[in-house]
């Protein structure tokens, strides 16, 4: 699993998922809030599937 996510990239995703996570955690946007999962897990990690499937890199090399 080589990093395919630059910083910003990485950062955009964890904030958007912690965003999503927040309004279905209260009840604002309802269950749909919880696919907020994916980004946060995706920046965390550096790496998203969907990339690497697409050969789509936003790091620096």
């Amino acid at each position: 699993m080589k990093a395919n996510e630059g910083t910003v990239d990485r950062g955009v995703r964890v904030a958007a998922g912690l965003a999503l996570l927040a309004l279905a955690a209260t009840g604002t946007v309802g269950v749909w809030g919880w696919v907020g999962v994916v980004p946060l897990l995706t920046g965390a990690l550096g790496f998203c599937p969907l990339y690497a499937v697409l050969g789509i890199t936003t790091c620096r090399r």
